[in-house]
């Protein structure tokens, strides 16, 4: 049938096609609702490119999939070292690798093909993101197909998608247009073009099942035009296309002809009608829209049959599918053959990254298992809910793992096994913070040492007072936080425990920090213990931790670097609980050096997705921070939630960041008496915190009048300046750390005209309407005539598309001055400057400072 209204396209792809052809390799990603035509283009474009090596490879719906299921699809085409790793369940790297090596190589041109991505597991969408970042100078072009609105927010697909966005070229196919419509159905007898494009919203598939099934009347449903199509078949070939349909998208004719015997004369009779295509190795359904019409047409009472048929033949076959096995072992109601094959299923995905595979099979042997005439030990349910908890903490499920942990550590109780119990309530301590359940945490931990002390050393023991030590650091305990580190340490050290002495070092670490000392030599050598040995959770544990001390001692280029290793690292390994928790300190460190709408547009991405408790709250703050400091609406609802979480972890860091800017936000509202208390609260907790957050608390309870004492201890440079009267000093200090808004803040503490004009400019400059409110009303409480009125907040992107930062920043450039002037200007760091006419050369397509004036000045004439 021609292929109408994708003639650009279908250009896009060949000139795709023509560049990696010179070894320019790209990335097309062809996205449309289903049966708008994705396949049918890249078959035109394999027409139209017959010279290169075409592999085509998918992902499945039918069931959970195989992890890393198209690279098995195109490793059997391609052969080679990828196909003799696949074999020897190599890790996932060594696959990502190959693969590429493999259509990287010079010669004959590579177009590789991902269809159905929406249905990826995470250690595909891992694997797309690997070849995307790396296809530069290769001679290949890979498509990726895929139903935009099929994936969700907090798929790990739309991640990877997100992280491609500036390498990859994307081409949406829309539906037809009633024109299309039209010629489609051409003089076809008794169908009316404008009922069929209006029942069918012009997509491709249906009408082309409506025409094809030769229906006088349109139908209803897609679904009643395919059965239609199918009801001209002979009995023996109805009876196989139901086979077909419950078996998968790909049709094994050694499967169907065991499953039906004679099945090759059927196989040709279903081709016949175009419900099954046989344009590859192996014949298979035209669209996916096709089988599910087809399966849903299967009574139920036939169904099971129909699976227990499929099991035993894949397994005469000798099936290593372990996904594909369960499914069709659980659809035919065998439960020892669901246990039999969902369990190394679990584990294999688990092993590859595919985190949310192994917990379906890990929730499908729990089906199973609940149902008569299957049944697991207790030993062994207790066993099967530590390994579903542990997959489901890793990808930030964390009250579905505190359940399964729960359930765990009672079985294991109930089974008299003390040890477990132990470990596994260990985990439970572990996970409970993340729903911001401090106390019982802390409950958690003490009992679990309780039970593991009178056992003797071990690696449950170790842990124990691994996570034990955790738990009193965040307490603010430190002394006693330290100590368990040590034994910890000591006992992974006698026992050969990489894991729990990255643990211990990466604790110790911390409470160095949290004491005032250099904790960093410590965590980083707890990550790079867990970086030896390959321990995954550890070594994002330690990227985290190493993050968030860089962030907290405002060093904030070694934060970068360890964010930009650490949130590839969780994406490499799917491990999301710590790779959110990543994104919402990157934030927070985006917020602090003024880069508040890459800042704000990531906190509001990770509050969109389905977090744990814990992993809002820093997203939460830094959104409030911005929001309020911009004037841009209510924040009361943001920081309710941010210190109702804060006050439930018992974290004495988040309670004290939590009320800070609950006060900030009073203060801009002009309400200084509730801005006052929320930092006479903070107080409280304040000497149990670092000296950047006593400083914090210094500084806001001298702003706010508090006539109460600042909590005791040493104060880092900028807060010494401010407390000490110091304003412009202080100022200085902040800016040559990267932190804008604090030097501002410094400046309007001032009673000087010139210190305040300047804080003035600073906000303006950041889009501070509330603090530059603030400070202009101060500055006429002072009897400072001529002040600056109040301007209307700049557009957030002008006619170049320039912040408001940028647009001073042009200013400036405007008017002569050097990166160092502009800094001393508007108390940023030449660096910060930097990476702003860095922007402004970037979005007025310049390369000079001369130029993007000159373009500026011509816009706006």
């Amino acid at each position: 049938m021609e292929l109408l209204e994708r003639e650009a396209a279908l250009a896009e792809l060949s000139g795709l096609a023509e560049r990696a052809r010179a070894g320019d390799g790209q990335l097309a990603l062809v996205a449309g609702e289903a049966g708008v035509g994705k396949t049918a283009l890249v078959e035109r474009l394999q027409r139209e490119v017959p010279d290169a090596r075409w592999s085509w490879s998918a992902c499945d719906g039918l069931f959970t999939p195989l992890p890393l299921g198209p690279l098995f699809d195109l490793a059997s085409q391609l052969g080679g070292e990828l196909a003799a790793l696949c074999a020897a369940d190599a890790e996932r790297h060594r696959l990502f690798g190959a693969l590429l090596s493999q259509v990287s190589a010079p010669g004959v041109p590579d177009v590789v093909v991902m269809e159905d991505v929406h249905w990826a597991d995470e250690a595909t969408a891992d694997l797309l993101r690997f070849l995307g970042q790396r296809l530069a100078g290769a001679p290949v072009l890979l498509i990726v197909t895929y139903r935009d609105e099929a994936v969700a927010a907090t798929h790990p697909l739309r991640l990877a998608l997100r992280d491609l966005a500036g390498i990859a070229r994307r081409i949406d196919l829309s539906p037809l247009s009633a024109a299309a419509v039209r010629r489609l159905a051409g003089p076809a007898v008794g169908v009316d073009p404008a009922q069929l494009y209006r029942l069918t919203g012009g997509n491709p598939f249906f009408v082309t099942e409506v025409l094809q099934a030769g229906l006088a009347d349109v139908p209803v449903a897609a679904r009643d035009a395919v059965l239609a199509r199918a009801a001209r078949l002979g009995p023996e070939a109805r009876r196989l296309l139901d086979v077909v349909a419950l078996a998968g998208h790909r049709v094994d004719p050694a499967l169907a002809d065991l499953v039906e015997p004679g099945a090759a004369a059927a196989l040709d009779e279903i081709v016949g009608t175009g419900l099954l295509t046989a344009d590859g190795p192996w014949p298979r359904f035209r669209h996916e829209m096709t089988r599910l019409a087809i399966e849903q047409g299967v009574p139920v009472h036939r169904r099971g049959p129909i699976h227990a048929r499929i099991l035993a033949t894949l397994a005469t076959l000798g099936c290593a599918d372990a996904a594909r096995m369960a499914f069709h072992a659980e659809a035919a109601g065998d439960g020892p053959a669901v246990l039999r094959h969902a369990l190394p299923a679990a584990r294999r995905a688990a092993a590859l990254g595919a985190h949310r595979e192994a917990i379906a099979q890990y929730e499908r042997v729990l089906r199973v298992t609940a149902s008569a005439g299957t049944s697991l030990d207790a030993e062994q349910l207790a066993a099967l809910h530590d390994d579903l908890a542990a997959e489901l903490s890793l990808i930030d499920r964390c009250e579905d793992a505190e359940a399964a942990w729960s359930r765990a550590r009672t079985l294991w109780r109930e089974c008299g096994n003390r040890l477990r119990e132990g470990a596994a309530l260990t985990q439970l301590a572990a996970v409970l913070p993340r729903l911001c359940r401090g106390g019982e945490s802390r409950r958690a931990a003490t009992g679990a040492v309780r039970i593991l002390e009178p056992l003797g050393p071990g690696a449950e023991l170790a842990t124990a007072h691994a996570f034990l030590a955790g738990r009193l650091m965040v307490d603010g305990e430190y002394p006693a936080a330290a100590g368990a580190a040590r034994r910890a340490a000591a006992m992974a050290r006698a026992l050969g425990l990489a894991s729990v002495l990255s643990d211990a070092l990466n604790i110790e670490g911390c409470v160095a920090h949290s004491t005032d000392d250099d904790g960093t030599p410590a965590i980083q050598e707890s990550l790079r213990i867990a970086m030896g040995a390959g321990l995954h959770e550890q070594a994002t544990r330690a990227f985290v931790n190493l993050h968030a001390t860089f962030g907290c001692q405002r060093r904030f280029a070694e934060a970068l670097r360890v964010f930009t290793e650490g949130i590839a690292y969780c994406e490499d390994h799917d491990i999301s609980t710590y790779g959110t928790y990543l994104r919402g300190e990157h934030a927070l460190a985006l917020e602090r050096t003024g880069q508040w709408e890459p800042a704000a547009t990531g906190c509001e991405r990770l509050l969109a997705m389905t977090a744990s408790p814990a992993n809002r709250l820093t997203p939460l703050i830094s959104l409030a921070r911005i929001r309020a400091r911009q004037g841009a609406g209510e924040v009361s609802e943001l920081l309710g939630e941010a210190l109702t979480g804060a006050i439930g972890s018992e974290h004495v860091q988040y309670i004290c960041l939590a009320r800070l800017a609950r006060g900030e936000a009073h203060w801009l509202a002009g309400q200084d008496d509730l801005a006052r208390q929320e930092a006479e609260h903070a107080a409280a907790v304040a000497g149990r915190c670092i000296g950047w957050d006593r400083g914090a608390v210094s500084a806001w309870l001298r702003r706010t009048g508090s006539a109460l004492a600042p909590p005791p201890g040493p104060l880092p440079g900028p807060y010494q300046r401010e407390m000490a009267g110091q304003a412009e000093r202080a100022a200085r200090e902040w800016a040559a750390l990267g932190c804008p808004y604090d030097a501002a803040l410094a400046l309007a503490d001032s009673a000087e005209e010139r210190l305040l004009r300047q804080a003035l400019e600073a906000f303006t400059g950041l889009g501070a309407t509330a603090a530059a409110g603030i400070t202009r009303l101060r500055m006429r409480r002072l009897g400072i005539r001529s002040v600056p009125a109040g301007r209307r907040p700049a557009p957030r992107t002008g006619p170049l598309g320039l912040t408001v930062r940028e647009q001073q920043i042009l200013d400036l450039l405007g008017d002569g001055l050097s990166n160092a002037e502009i800094a001393g200007r508007l108390f940023i760091s030449p660096k910060t400057v930097e990476h702003h006419v860095s922007a402004v050369l970037a979005k007025t397509g310049t390369r000079t400072r001369k130029s993007a004036v000159t373009r500026a000045q011509s816009q706006d004439g």
